[in-house]
């Protein structure tokens, strides 16, 4: 591969690699916006981008993510090129993952741009929920089998124009171009060696449920293993290109099996001191830390299950140490390599703050503010440190302009910086200001964190105040 192919590569995979962690934390939309960052450099991966965006799409749904406005969608509407139609396609599809004229969508841009692997894939989908439709679209069949035709996918061509001429069947002009498909795919096959007849296929239970898992939030064993066998295969023929040694490490990382998760890890490393690209140990790091959280939760589970079992105490404490210094370590490093990413500068320097390294984390969070989409939850976090130094007029500012940037009034980060406030002038001894704003939360959500409690606290004090 051309060193500018590998570096394109590496790129993508750092924005991949960004959108998991994303992901991870909740922060959808901007795990949405990495993906297709990652896409537009490689719109062909399908199993890097496109198919865990769809699953973040799905998942970002069932937490109740809100569809793409009007606005969005006249901006979003085709695009100057065929990659940035699809770009632009795929993002209402991930705002709006039920609307499958969103598909359509990115489908026909694949196949404008040639992007074979990426329209096989959005055809696939589309062909599956427009099977299972209660009343299945005869143009949606006439435009899986045009895009098959172009692409080369003559067997699922003619499943397409089957299954448009049973919605049809008096149209004379499918049923010649049914006879003209079949003719194509015999030359075809003469040729290449194809997959095997799509039309039966697709009626075939374990393809449904490939289609199926391709979807699903939580990956089915037998995919996963699939996964790997494949990736495993590309990477025998190839071991030097950056896009199998991402697929095969992904691949084992999904196993959620250790033995498999410290070999994707030994891979990445590898790969790392071989081509000095930091987006491979970036990788390396974030498999790190999830196998430790996951069993940061399973020795959690355990001292549930035993409360007074000391070793199970001692269990926890270990992994919960060892997550949080790998934690911190690991995004100490991403912020150094990727000085202009402000995601990694807030990340890094919410892990110093748990480590109470104040004065580290507030340049970088003062760097993450400048960005829109991290304003506020640096600007929270910078209150945060000034509070915890006992700079109680600094985070008042902090907290004060943090409000008055957020628009929403009553959501979560609204009530999170009216605590913060209201602890800092507590905190300063202005205790008429801290429960004014005690009680506006209260008012809102009475079981918000302490709140009832710091207002029955302090009219008490006030109360007894006054009484002397």
């Amino acid at each position: 591969m051309p060193e500018k192919e590998d570096h394109r590569v590496a790129k993508a995979q750092a924005f991949f690699e960004r959108a998991r962690s994303a992901a991870q934390s909740n922060s959808f939309d901007y795990a949405i916006d990495m993906y297709l960052e990652g896409l537009h450099q490689l719109p062909d991966a399908v199993q890097q981008g496109h198919i865990p965006l769809r699953e973040l799409a799905l998942l970002r749904q069932t937490k109740g993510g809100k569809k793409p406005t009007m606005v969005e969608k006249m901006k979003r509407t085709r695009g100057k090129s065929p990659l940035e139609h699809l770009i632009n396609a795929e993002y209402l599809f991930a705002k709006d993952p039920d609307n499958l004229a969103h598909a359509r969508e990115i489908l026909k841009a694949a196949v404008a741009g040639q992007y074979k692997e990426t329209a096989k894939w959005i055809a696939d989908l589309l062909f599956a929920a427009n099977n299972a439709a209660e009343k299945p679209s005869f143009h949606t069949y006439l435009l899986l089998k045009d895009s098959y035709k172009d692409i080369g996918q003559f067997d699922r061509a003619i499943a397409a124009c089957r299954y448009a001429s049973q919605l049809k069947p008096q149209d004379g002009l499918l049923a010649d171009e049914l006879k003209n498909l079949t003719a194509e795919l015999t030359v075809a096959r003469g040729k290449y060696d194809q997959e095997g007849d799509f039309t039966m296929s697709i009626k075939d239970r374990q393809s449904q449920e490939r289609l199926h898992a391709q979807q699903s939030v939580v990956k089915p064993e037998g995919y996963r293993v699939s996964a790997i066998e494949q990736a495993r295969r590309a990477f025998a023929r190839d071991q030097d290109l950056a896009a199998n040694i991402f697929n095969l490490a992904q691949a084992l990382a999904e196993s959620e099996n250790e033995k498999e998760e410290n070999e994707a890890v030994e891979l990445l490393e590898n790969a790392y001191r071989t081509k000095n690209e930091f987006s491979f140990k970036q990788r390396a790091g974030m498999i790190r830390i999830r196998q430790l959280a996951r069993k940061l939760r399973q020795s959690r589970a355990a001292l549930e299950a035993q409360p007074e079992n000391p070793q199970a105490k001692a269990t926890v404490a270990e992994f919960s140490t060892l997550l949080n210094n790998t934690e911190l370590e690991h995004y100490k490093l991403c912020a150094e390599n990727y000085p202009t990413d402000v995601r990694l500068q807030y990340e890094c320097g919410v892990r110093l703050i748990r480590n109470t390294r104040y004065d580290e984390a507030i340049p970088l969070l003062q760097e993450a503010r400048k960005d829109p989409r991290h304003r506020i939850p640096a600007m929270d976090k910078i209150g945060l440190c000034f509070f915890l130094k006992g700079w109680f007029a600094d985070a008042i500012d902090i907290f004060t302009q943090a409000l008055e940037l957020h628009q929403t009034t009553d959501d979560g980060v609204a009530k999170e910086l009216r605590y913060n406030l209201a602890r800092s002038y507590e905190q300063q001894g202005r205790t008429d200001k801290a429960l004014e704003i005690y009680r506006k939360i209260a008012q809102l959500d009475f079981a918000y964190r302490d709140v009832s409690q710091r207002v029955d606290n302090l009219r008490k004090k006030s109360s007894d105040s006054t009484s002397q």
